[in-house]
């Protein structure tokens, strides 16, 4: 069975890391995966300990940061300020005992037209990099395709490809209920069930309108089940190779960023749970 989990992005434009901490331990989730950008924030009125403190005395637990996003093909002042905000993650992780931060795929015009071995090369390169980073500190790095082809590793087959090769304990995947719809509308679905159990570190969970593929983006998300999204199947799969973690519910839907962050977070618990099996 799914635990509940909940990702910042669903309310990152109408709550705080303390409101979301707050509201997630009323409504029972399990897990919160959360954003760097908010934890900075966070940061500059409270202090890890405050983390620390909060965990320990809650039912809900630290599960990912998202994210570190654009890792490939970086120039090297882009790498400097990648790692810089790669290791403040890797050093609040030690701390509060948050296992995995998320790193995502590079998104440009120019480098989504480079060929599947460059992009193949480059990844492995940069994933055992930041492997090397993140080690000594207990972190494990799940990396996350992103469907749509602007990214330049956008397939689950890819990207499993990628971490195979890499054959680090320490990295694995995230697999993203909209990422595999909008890859080729979840054609690739047994593709997850390719995954060994230990390589699948993080499930998103989430819906979203039914658009055409190209103009489907990720601002058209959905509450699970309310979409075009088979979410029961997706769930089905990450649950076959023995995955039974979080569901963690990741939206960017400015809709719900303009409700009250609480009428978000308890639909989200609502609308998640019949899918945790």
């Amino acid at each position: 069975m799914l635990k509940l989990g909940y990702n910042e992005a669903t309310c990152k434009e109408n709550s705080t890391v303390e409101n979301d901490l707050l509201l997630c331990e009323k409504y029972g989730y399990d897990y919160i995966e959360l954003r760097l950008d908010m934890l900075q924030e966070y940061l500059k009125t409270h202090t890890t300990d405050d983390l620390k403190a909060f965990f320990a005395k809650s039912h809900i637990k630290p599960f990912a940061f998202n994210s570190i996003e654009n890792i490939n093909f970086c120039t090297p002042e882009e790498w400097e300020k990648l790692v810089a905000l790669f290791t403040f993650g890797c050093k609040v992780a030690q701390q509060i005992g948050n296992p995995y931060i998320i790193v995502v795929p590079t998104v440009t015009n120019e480098i989504c037209t480079k060929n599947e071995k460059e992009i193949f090369d480059d990844s492995v390169k940069v994933l055992n990099e930041l492997a090397d980073i993140a080690e000594p500190y207990g972190v494990k790095l799940s990396f996350e395709p992103i469907g749509d082809k602007k990214w330049c590793v956008n397939s689950v087959r890819q990207a499993l490809e990628i971490v195979n090769a890499v054959n680090r304990d320490s990295v694995g995947l995230t697999v993203d209920c909209i990422n595999v719809y909008l890859h080729d509308k979840c054609a690739d679905v047994d593709f997850i069930r390719k995954i060994p159990k230990e390589k699948l570190f993080v499930f998103h969970i989430n819906d979203c309108e039914d658009l055409p593929l190209g103009i489907l983006d990720h601002c058209h998300r959905l509450m699970p089940g309310l979409g075009a999204i088979p979410v029961q199947e997706v769930a089905d799969a990450v649950q076959a190779v023995g995955y039974d973690g979080p569901a963690c519910l990741e939206l960017f839907r400015p809709e719900y960023w303009r409700m009250p962050a609480e009428d978000v977070i308890r639909m989200g618990a609502e609308t998640t749970r019949p899918f945790l099996g």
